[in-house]
């Protein structure tokens, strides 16, 4: 926690490596997602929901269960923080998600 909070900008391997070390205990939240029926990004928002890594897939564009990565500099990333919940927001042209663990 203390390591990403003196990160000056997070990049994909910042939000890599955040995967990485916390690959036991991280929650996604996916805030919105991309729905090609109407040509937009739509909210929703279920709560956090544990998930397992396959950390074999990490390179690929959709990293976790609800967390997309489309590469090159379209990739947004910011600190979350919350009650519960501290990590990393994720936002791109496919919507926004959340990869935290608790506090």
């Amino acid at each position: 926690m203390k390591k990403l909070a003196q990160t000056k900008k997070i990049t994909k391997a910042t939000f890599k490596s955040f995967v990485k070390r916390n690959a036991e205990n991280l929650h996604t939240n996916e805030k919105s997602t991309f729905d090609g029926m109407t040509d937009m990004c739509e909210a929703r928002n279920g709560g956090f929901s544990k998930v397992t890594v396959d950390l074999e897939k990490l390179d690929g564009k959709r990293v976790l269960d609800g967390v997309y990565l489309v590469g090159r500099s379209n990739d947004y990333f910011t600190i979350y923080e919350d009650e519960t919940y501290y990590g990393i927001e994720v936002y791109n042209c496919c919507g926004t998600s959340i990869v935290a663990v608790k506090k």
